[in-house]
């Protein structure tokens, strides 16, 4: 993987570059849809490239081990093949999942023991198992094992688990080395940056992270509870030691808002399942801001959803009839709510990315946050 640093805002830490995998380019800043099981829910890979425009999609570790499980996977010739998508895919590790497994799992130097949230099933991950695993997945860019602790989180637990961390990367970081990939394309590790809320933690965290000199790195244990504040905080304070010619990825986060305040403070890489979760539930994000279309006032709107957005289904289908969609529970709604979600998402990066070229990123953005975060 090549990361290629183009241009840095004049007035933020805003970037815009350009990281080359195997499987294509990618123009950051980026949002990475979620495809937690191989799949972005209720969106075909054609929209996902013509329509949504996307450059890069997730999947996930713990679920892809779970099902259809790594020998499917490695019959069909990876991920990539399996799900038909030959655009480039980042896996995360499963630390989050295992995290959110909190009755069901054990923590210990080794890894983690835990039961599967389907079965209860018994298994148990360490850092060489999840490298392994993700070589049989096959993305293009793979994370390390990790602990993401709760918020709130004590001190001591939080520093205790931030060395675990590291321990654990060491290990993924040999394993990784020690072995090849399957499908005849080169793989990516991305270390993961933790500490909770406490800053030395961090600092401690970034400057391991650093030192290990790999492709590019993560953030983690953000956007789990804390405020906002704290999350900006402590994002500004990673990227401050985070090395600059390497791409930055912060997991999990988040709003639409979020999103471009962490691009100001030099994140280059995002995810979230809010775009299509929230869309399922009927919240629509748009150029003009948020809308709740299961409210009264927009069933005999028949202007289309998001014009200025462009694309099919922002302008094809009208906000009354969306609205009848999801009210009914039809599938179609989650299919015209999701397209119209990510869409926006990949667009706002999108004009992030023309402002920090232009230099005109920090006035735009001030602007554009109030904008979308408006409720309509």
């Amino acid at each position: 993987m090549q990361f290629d640093l183009q241009h840095t805002d004049a007035k933020s830490r805003a970037r815009a570059g350009t990281i080359t995998t195997d499987h294509g380019q990618i123009q950051t800043p980026i949002f990475m849809p979620v495809g937690t099981a191989g799949t972005v829910k209720a969106v075909h890979q054609r929209e996902l490239k013509e329509d949504i425009k996307a450059q890069i999609i997730l999947g996930n570790t713990y679920h892809l081990y779970m099902r259809p499980g790594l020998d499917i996977i490695e019959q069909a010739g990876g991920l990539h093949k399996f799900n038909g998508w030959d655009k480039p895919i980042l896996t995360d590790s499963g630390g989050y999942q295992v995290y959110s497994l909190a009755d069901n799992r054990k923590i210990v130097e080794e890894g983690v023991h835990f039961q599967s949230h389907k079965d209860g099933s018994r298994h148990f991950f360490t850092p060489e198992s999840i490298m392994d695993i993700q070589r049989t997945i096959g993305a293009d860019i793979i994370m390390a094992f990790d602990e993401c602790t709760p918020y709130p989180c004590e001190y001591d637990y939080a520093e205790k688990s931030m060395h675990m961390t590291n321990r654990w990367l060491d290990r993924c970081i040999n394993r990784f080395d020690e072995t090849e990939g399957k499908y005849g394309y080169s793989q990516t590790l991305f270390p993961i940056v933790q500490g909770s809320v406490y800053k030395d933690l961090r600092t401690q965290s970034a400057e391991y992270i650093a030192s290990k000199e790999r492709e590019g790195n993560a953030i983690g244990g953000l956007s789990v509870g804390e405020p906002a504040e704290d999350m900006y905080e402590m994002t500004d304070h990673v990227c401050g030691i985070l090395p600059t010619d390497k791409p930055r990825y912060l997991m999990g986060v988040g709003t639409p808002a979020n999103i471009l305040e962490c691009i100001a403070l030099g994140v280059d890489m995002f995810d979230c399942v809010m775009p299509t979760r929230n869309a399922r539930n009927g919240m629509l994000f748009t150029t003009q801001g948020i809308i709740n279309i299961r409210n009264e006032k927009w069933k005999d709107d028949f202007t289309p959803i998001d014009p200025e957005l462009g694309g099919y289904a922002s302008t094809f289908y009208t906000k009354g009839y969306l609205r009848h969609l999801i009210t009914s529970n039809e599938i179609l709604g989650a299919q015209i709510a999701s397209i119209q979600n990510l869409t926006f998402y990949l667009w706002l990066v999108g004009e992030a990315r023309k402002q920090i070229l232009n230099d005109n990123f920090a006035s735009w953005k001030e602007t554009m946050v109030k904008k979308v975060s408006q409720r309509l």
